[in-house]
């Protein structure tokens, strides 16, 4: 296949589950609102800096008030990782290469851009803003579940596939970053007896990922972050682990041609992922991990760009 529609159906694939992604976190902020007790903050400006977006119009991350932030990481279209931005380019690119793919397909990508172009200035909103982000992860989930039971199994599939895990190993990581080095700092500072609400917040995670009850089968223990962040990272069967996906990878490196380079990269962001001593990074630096973890990532994506698509300057605007 040409690589330019490699390229496009790569970036399809990344920009629907970034979609789905940007709504699990800004769901797992809202959520830990409605469970901790008045008067405990968990920080908005938080989002901004997880998201990538620490230029957020150049203000104080601290003091970004909640409107604020959910319209730029919701419908700022300057902003290229905000929800509407991000079903703007899966959109273009699924029109561009809906050819290669079952027609359903394009026309759910495009039903999910007309309804957030309709339903996104009321989603701001703390009172509409939970339907409208459940309602995106249920459209992203048919969009893969549709390409997993109509779609051949080709090159196309492969780099598609490529694409939703690189994605969400990216955010996954980023997922469990609010919980440790964020969310779990700033709220358990603010009380007192911080035990109980410890649980709450662990709880909202998992639920963000859609992994409490699988975790419950998995770890026959109480909530800790202990477990929970070994699961998020380390799982090889939860299906947004990050171990999961860098396996998913693997395997699609192996169904595609060339892929000698890519995969001594993903090799060894495989080992330093089972190689951390979590209970110790916990106490000492498990900050410093996830950013290598994502930097290891963004390796990974170096290396499929290099191999399979075309140089910078050769693609057109």
């Amino acid at each position: 296949m040409l690589s330019r529609v490699a390229e496009r159906v790569y970036w399809m694939g990344r920009y629907m589950e970034r979609c789905e992604n940007v709504a699990r976190l800004v769901d797992v902020n809202t959520k830990l609102l409605l469970d901790l007790p008045r008067g405990v903050s968990v920080g908005w400006g938080t989002l901004i800096d997880i998201s990538g977006g620490s230029d957020f119009y150049r203000r104080d991350l601290d003091s970004a008030d909640e409107r604020a932030v959910m319209r730029f990481l919701l419908a700022d279209q300057n902003n290229p990782s905000s929800l509407i931005s991000s079903i703007t380019c899966a959109r273009e690119n699924a029109r561009i290469t809906r050819e290669i793919m079952p027609s359903e397909v394009y026309t759910l990508v495009n039903d999910l851009y007309l309804y957030l172009k309709e339903r996104l200035p009321k989603g701001i909103a703390r009172g509409e803003r939970q339907a409208l982000l459940e309602e995106v992860i249920v459209k992203v989930q048919q969009f893969s579940g549709m390409l997993a039971g109509c779609m051949s199994h080709n090159d196309a599939y492969g780099f598609l596939r490529l694409g939703c895990n690189l994605e969400r190993a990216d955010m996954t990581s980023r997922i469990v970053d609010v919980g440790t080095r964020r969310i779990l700092t700033k709220a358990l500072t603010e009380i007192e007896a911080n035990e109980p609400f410890e649980n709450i917040l662990w709880m909202s995670v998992l639920r963000s990922l859609s992994g409490y009850q699988m975790y419950r089968q998995h770890v026959l223990d109480r909530v800790n972050a202990e477990d929970v962040v070994m699961f998020l990272l380390q799982d090889p069967l939860f299906p947004r682990a990050v171990e999961h996906c860098l396996s998913e990878l693997s395997e699609s490196f192996s169904r595609l041609p060339n892929s000698d380079d890519p995969q001594r990269v993903l090799v060894s962001v495989k080992r330093q992922l089972k190689t951390a001593d979590i209970p110790q990074l916990l106490e000492s630096g498990l900050e410093e991990h996830i950013e290598s973890i994502q930097a290891s990532i963004g390796e990974v994506h170096s290396a499929i760009a290099t191999t399979w698509f075309l140089p910078q300057a050769q693609v057109a605007p």
